[in-house]
């Protein structure tokens, strides 16, 4: 099993290239068979959730070809099973968008109940009241969703909570359906408009996208594009957090910073020098960074995905902060591997409180999702002395050469798979 051995104390510094946004690309993928024509998406992150639905879509029937490393063409037209293998199911959640690309696309679709990051239940209920909305039968068999449709008809459907997967999901088969659809309570992240904008390149007629209301009239079908998928502002994030962690002066190009705008006022608040750019933002923290209290919430608030990086954060920061989970419950579990490195943190329901402390020490922690596991590499980064950090694969689902991208940046970190590599590792940087 891989893990990360870091060597803590150096302030990050340099230039660092952010991938298109992992989120946006499993829409868009899914979304991708909803025609016969060939779909080329580029600017397509190569981590290991994408990897896995592409595997997914060959196994229904469609053909993909890798152009190179972040480009792939898809075509649709070859799909003879409307059935999902649970085993890609298992290995990501997010295999639940080919449940609205084959209902859209065929009126029938078969997929098993999801896996993914035990980050805490991610319902899956908004999802199938937006399709039994469009007319499709909804059914749980056997651990597996099946909906079937005559037809699909536009629907006026109102999202009891804002849910990014289940607005992406029903704007899908919504698309493909007779008449008139309204999503009211919408989410309105980035990657929706992401997906909407990808699939109204495929002839889809969406308004409204990043609003909380959007407007789909249904096509008969859909035709070929290529497409860019934006940058990914949790990756972006996470590296703007490294830089206030390790009190760096991090440059993050390819990015959108409007979407980074909750994170970048979090930022400015505890102390770090944050400047825009057209398409980069430099994170600057030349001294010890203050408390502050933040609380997670649906976009344009901050980011569930970002909570972990500012907890690590906040707990090397002056005074007293806390940290308001209000999207997933199981997101700090991440705070008892803090705790071995010195974080003084008392979690109380779904707030941490946090007592900032001078300086982490080096330990031996657990990555226990795939944000958290990033989290803890930045406090291994910050940390006096040697942290290995073990369960790295849940890092490799969502970043891209992340060990790569950290030591450009100065950072010594390596991915090793035995204990004898770990000491090889501690004898080099003594």
């Amino acid at each position: 099993m891989d893990q990360y051995i870091i060597k803590g104390g150096n302030p990050l510094v340099g230039e660092v290239e952010i991938g298109g946004a992992k989120n946006a690309a499993l829409g868009i993928l899914a979304a991708a068979i909803m025609t016969d024509e060939t779909v080329v998406i580029d600017n397509l992150p190569d981590v290991q959730d994408i990897n896995v639905l592409l595997e997914a879509i060959a196994g229904i029937g469609a053909k993909v070809d890798r152009l190179d490393r972040h480009k792939a063409a898809i075509n649709g037209s070859m799909i003879g099973d409307c059935s999902v293998d649970y085993e890609y199911i298992k290995k990501i959640r997010a295999s639940y968008y080919l449940l609205g690309a084959l209902l859209g696309k065929y009126k029938r679709a078969e997929v098993p109940l999801p896996g993914g990051c035990n980050i805490g239940s991610r319902p899956i209920d908004l999802h199938l009241k937006g399709f039994k909305s469009l007319g499709a039968e909804v059914e749980i068999c056997h651990g597996s969703i099946i909906a079937k449709a005559e037809r699909l008809r536009g629907s006026h459907i109102f999202l009891d909570t804002v849910s990014v997967g289940a607005t992406i999901n029903i704007m899908m088969a919504a698309s493909m359906a007779e008449g008139y659809t309204i999503i009211e309570n919408s989410a309105r992240e980035p990657h929706v408009v992401d997906v909407a904008n990808f699939l109204n390149s495929m002839g889809a007629n969406i308004k409204g996208a990043g609003t909380d209301v959007i407007r789909i009239r249904g096509v008969e079908k859909l035709h070929r594009t290529e497409y860019s998928i934006i940058p990914d502002q949790i990756e972006a994030g996470t590296f703007m957090f490294a830089a206030a962690a390790t009190k760096g002066d991090i440059m993050v190009k390819n990015v959108i910073p409007k979407h980074l705008e909750a994170t970048t006022a979090k930022l400015e608040e505890i102390g770090c020098e944050v400047e825009e750019f057209d398409d980069a933002v430099r994170v600057v923290a030349s001294k010890r960074l203050r408390n502050t209290h933040v609380k997670t919430q649906p976009y344009p608030g901050y980011p569930t995905d970002m909570q972990p990086q500012i907890g690590v954060t906040l707990a090397l920061a002056s005074g007293t902060s806390i940290v308001t989970e209000s999207i997933f419950e199981n997101r700090f579990k991440y705070i008892d591997e803090l705790t071995r490195m010195g974080a003084n943190v008392k979690v109380e329901g779904n707030s941490a409180i946090i007592t900032g402390v001078e300086k982490f020490t080096g330990a031996r922690v657990s990555a226990p999702d795939l944000r958290a596991g990033a989290a803890l590499v930045i406090a291994g980064l910050a940390a006096e002395g040697i942290t290995v950090v073990d369960d790295i694969v849940y890092i490799q689902r969502g970043y891209e050469c992340f060990e790569e991208k950290l030591r450009s940046l100065g950072a010594e970190i390596e991915r090793v798979s035995s204990e004898k590599e770990i000491q090889k590792f501690k004898l080099r940087v003594g």
